[in-house]
């Protein structure tokens, strides 16, 4: 009797925690817990395929590269090198003169041993060479940026403020996102899409822009434009600056970014913060330059260009251009989050609207209820009182599954329906291996405590052998397979748990019971 008490206990803990768990889902206010989420095909949103141009970020390297060996050669007072890039991978050096040779094959050696020689060529006074990164070190930068794109765009939809999000890596260079119970497309890819990077840089006023809008552009400059939106007309302007390539500052060191009021006017702005490294190559770029004009960049976008009245300490500065109070948040957000180190192109693009999800739930709750009314009907016709049993027990089972996806934070798919369904024809099936087991057992001529007895343990071996190979494919369904199969998985998993711990512990009880409290000759089975 002391055992059936600890059984009864411990499944009323479990009917009672299930229950807990549910409320949320169904009644909020009750009890503000965490409740079932519904996926993307469920409640409508957004659904991404991003590419990261990783080309670019072997670009970018080789560019860094140039840019360090031409400040080495200068600082090494190598005379007579020429420095070209005569493809987007690749540098090519030109020396002359021995003593310069000597200096630059020993600045390769010292300095440059992370760079792959090919094609030299050298005579007595001259010395060519091209320079490139090996292949291993080209594909991990390349796998570096796409997790670091995926980390900055996982932490820019957090402060979004979407719930559920699902971001992953698909293939070698590609993004997976989707954002249940998202409306605003467009303000999303516009956030998540954005390589945000801030680039802070001198305007040329030493030549004139319109010269070189006609063609002259001066060596080391380049024309960047500023656009304003009139919010009254729609229409747009742009506004082309001067600007010296050489960046003085970047966006790397920012610590925080918020969005403020101004004043004056009244017109959100963007405050920035940097470390202490960032504030004090800005108060050094600051005080360098007063009276010159210092444009603020953000992916080749002049935001503004003030000048500099006096040198700027504490690492504080500001970002304007007319902005509205969301345009503001989101550059703000992205800001945080940092810039993404490659452009990002959007490959494939699907928006799921919410009526649609409100039929899929529909129409699986429909076959849900069609299903297993009919296998409810048919298990109290067949089984009679012990079918209504297993009906309750495919009942329990369903609201076990419940609880266990509103436990575990999971997302409720419409293959997730699928896994739930399948799992309640499994549930019935371990109830008809214990039945026709009891049967046989009482054609045989035991008696119903042994009939029970022996129903049981003939038949939970058979269940657990296979419910748990059901449970390996569900686990590698889970870890191969996408978001669609892993929620199926997912469902799959907890409803074939439910259905062991509702057939040999729940089932076994309430025989127990009736044969333990009645005087029973006959089982109705």
């Amino acid at each position: 009797m002391k055992r059936f008490s600890i059984r009864l206990g411990l499944v009323l803990a479990v009917i009672i925690a299930a229950i807990v768990y549910c409320i949320p889902t169904f009644q909020p206010e009750i009890w503000p817990h965490t409740k079932i989420n519904l996926g993307l095909d469920l409640q409508g949103g957004m659904h991404l395929v991003l590419e990261v141009n990783t080309d670019k970020v072997v670009e970018s390297a080789i560019e860094r590269y140039s840019q360090e060996l031409r400040e080495l050669a200068k600082k090494n007072q190598i005379q007579g090198i020429q420095v070209e890039r005569p493809g987007p991978y690749r540098i090519g050096v030109k020396v002359q003169g021995k003593e310069n040779v000597d200096k630059f094959k020993m600045l390769l050696e010292k300095e440059l041993r992370d760079l792959r020689l090919s094609n030299r060529s050298e005579d007595s006074e001259s010395y060519a060479v091209y320079l490139d990164l090996p292949d291993k070190e080209s594909d991990h930068l390349k796998k570096l940026a796409v997790d670091q794109a995926l980390e900055t765009i996982r932490n820019r939809v957090d402060q979004f403020g979407v719930s559920e999000p699902d971001i992953r890596r698909q293939g070698d260079n590609r993004i997976l996102i989707q954002l249940p119970g998202l409306q605003d497309t467009q303000r999303a890819k516009d956030l998540i899409g954005r390589t945000a990077l801030l680039e802070f840089k001198l305007v040329d006023e030493a030549h004139d822009v319109n010269t070189a809008l006609q063609g002259s552009m001066p060596p080391g400059s380049e024309v960047l434009y500023k656009i304003d939106e009139d919010r009254t007309t729609k229409r747009t302007s742009r506004t082309p600056f001067l600007l010296k390539k050489g960046t003085l500052l970047t966006g790397a060191s920012l610590t925080d970014a918020r969005v403020q009021l101004d004043s004056q006017y009244g017109e959100p702005y963007v405050s920035i913060e940097f470390d202490r490294k960032g504030a004090r190559a800005f108060e050094r770029v600051t005080g360098e330059n007063v009276g010159k004009r210092l444009a603020i960049v953000l992916d080749n976008k002049v935001y503004s260009a003030p000048t500099i009245q006096e040198k700027i300490g504490g690492g504080k500065a500001r970002i304007t251009g007319r902005f509205t109070m969301e345009e503001a948040r989101d550059l703000a957000i992205i800001l945080r989050a940092g810039a993404l180190p490659a452009p990002v192109t959007v490959l494939e693009e699907r928006t799921v609207g919410p009526s649609l999800g409100a039929d899929s739930i529909r129409q699986g709750m429909i076959a849900m209820a069609v299903g297993g009314a009919l296998l409810l009907l048919f298990m109290a016709l067949y089984y009679k009182l012990a079918g209504l049993l297993a009906d309750f027990e495919v009942l329990l089972n369903i609201v076990l599954t419940a609880a266990g996806l509103a436990a575990l934070g999971a997302t409720l798919t419409l293959p997730g329906i699928a896994g739930t369904i399948l799992s309640v024809g499994m549930a019935l099936d371990n109830n008809i291996l214990i039945y026709e087991r009891i049967r046989e057992e009482l054609r045989l001529g035991k008696t119903p405590r042994g009939a029970v007895d022996a129903g049981f343990d003939r038949a939970t071996l058979t269940i657990l052998d296979a419910n748990v190979t059901t449970l390996i494919a569900a686990a590698v369904l889970y870890q191969f397979g996408t978001g669609p199969v892993r929620g199926f998985a997912v469902t799959l998993s907890l409803g074939v748990v439910a259905s062991i711990f509702t057939a040999v512990i729940v089932s076994r009880l309430v025989f127990d019971y009736i044969l333990n409290t009645q005087k029973v000759k006959t089982i109705s089975i």
